[in-house]
């Protein structure tokens, strides 16, 4: 308000002193200080009420403040961040809502302040956004495509290796498979994949990184464990070198399962496993996840059914291939010569597609392993990474995202 070049203080006191006087009406002494009426009537009676000390700037913060939160309501929501410290605000009120419908829980704004008075949040330097992956099957349902991978492997406190492996649905984040193992071969991955493929059926391609046991040097890229795989109807889908992102859905879990399971490990292999078990049931059941709405990964989770036997059949090929099986040597005989394409693919049948002036594209299955030229010899593409190009069964093909330029190169 207007009082002057003299301190605030000062005037709203010479206010109230000439106030008292009868030299002019009240009017026109709100007039000569600047003040509305209602502004001089209500120093007036704050000087009355306290004398000097009512003259002074009052607060204009509310009394009571009717969003506030509960003391019991702010200790629901500390303790809930004490069972799962990796929970944001928003997936702490989505589990509370789910959990009490009844309460009218804070704004996931006012759940985050509470979490930072209390100390319980990590600020973090904001990372880049990553483009997505071009070329890779889009995952546009449940059993589309699954993304297996290990977890960085670590010492139980009996001192056993653990090399945890799990293995996700990447359109719902249902965790299929979570397993701690003492060795990373084929051999020991292979039992968890059947018994998950015979309790939920087999996914349509299976994404993984470049590393032992989901793929190999071999042509295609191909590893004994990818090959049983093709076998019972899954593409394996590998991931470009160095580019985890690519498999950002699947990795992002390994984030959470280290902070909630392995720091620091449990005492031994078996009671790590009960983690591996208990974070598994909460991580599907109750977790909610933000790309799913705030609600877990179980109410999304509906694989269609999709028979699984659990024997492996060869691959068939088109009637215009000419198919040809690969000999104990990993040789296939090809115009009266012998050719290697794979020790990998011992005893397997491998189709020979006809292209161009004599050459021939070489698959097995969805995966082409490389090129026969006209003089015979085998030649691998130059990137074996990625999704596989070339014939893919029809029956069994996926969409990959747009415009996805093809990732292996076969000329």
């Amino acid at each position: 308000m207007p009082w002057g070049a003299r301190s605030v203080m000062d005037e709203r006191m010479s206010f109230i002193v000439d106030s008292r006087r009868v030299e002019m009406s009240f009017a026109a002494l709100c007039r000569h200080y600047g003040v509305s009426r209602e502004t001089g009537y209500k120093w007036i009676g704050r000087y009355a009420a306290d004398g000097p000390e009512g003259l002074k700037d009052r607060s204009r913060a509310p009394h009571r403040h009717p969003q506030a939160v509960s003391e019991e309501d702010a200790a629901s929501i500390v303790a809930v961040r004490a069972a799962h410290p990796s929970w944001g605000a928003k997936k702490i009120r989505a589990w509370l809502r789910a959990k009490r419908p009844e309460t009218a829980w804070p704004v996931e704004s006012t759940i985050a302040a509470l979490l930072d008075r209390h100390g319980l949040v990590k600020h973090r330097r904001r990372r880049r956004a990553v483009p997505p992956a071009s070329g890779l099957s889009a995952c546009a349902g449940a059993n589309d495509v699954w993304g297996i991978d290990f977890k960085g492997w670590f010492r139980t406190g009996d001192g056993r290796r653990c090399d945890p492996l799990s293995v996700s649905d990447l359109a719902t984040r249902y965790v299929v498979r979570l397993q701690a193992l003492e060795r990373i071969d084929g051999d020991a991955v292979w039992p968890i994949l059947d018994a998950a493929f015979r309790e939920f059926g087999p996914p349509l391609a299976m994404r993984s990184d470049n590393g032992t046991p989901f793929a190999s040097a071999a042509a295609g890229g191909l590893s004994r464990l990818a090959v049983r795989l093709i076998k019972v109807g899954v593409r394996p889908e590998r991931i470009a070198p160095g580019r985890p992102q690519q498999n950002g859905r699947h990795e992002r879990l390994h984030l959470t399962l280290k902070a909630e399971t392995a720091s620091p490990p449990a005492a031994s292999l078996r009671q790590q496993q009960r983690r591996f078990d208990a974070f598994r049931r909460l991580f599907n059941d109750e977790r909610p996840h933000e790309a799913l709405g705030q609600t877990p990964p179980a109410q999304h989770y509906q694989p269609p059914p999709r028979p699984y036997s659990g024997r492996g059949r060869e691959p068939e090929y088109p009637d215009d291939h000419l198919v040809r099986r690969v000999r104990r040597n990993g040789e296939i005989k090809w115009r009266n010569e012998f050719v290697f394409v794979s020790c990998v693919l011992v005893g397997e049948p491998v189709g020979l597609e006809p292209l161009d002036e004599g050459r021939w594209r070489v698959h097995y299955g969805p995966v082409a392993l490389g090129h026969l030229t006209a003089d015979g010899r085998f030649q691998h593409p130059k990137s074996q990474w990625g999704p596989a190009c070339g014939f893919v069964d029809s029956a069994r093909a996926l969409p990959t995202t747009p415009q996805a330029p093809p990732l292996q190169q076969t000329e």
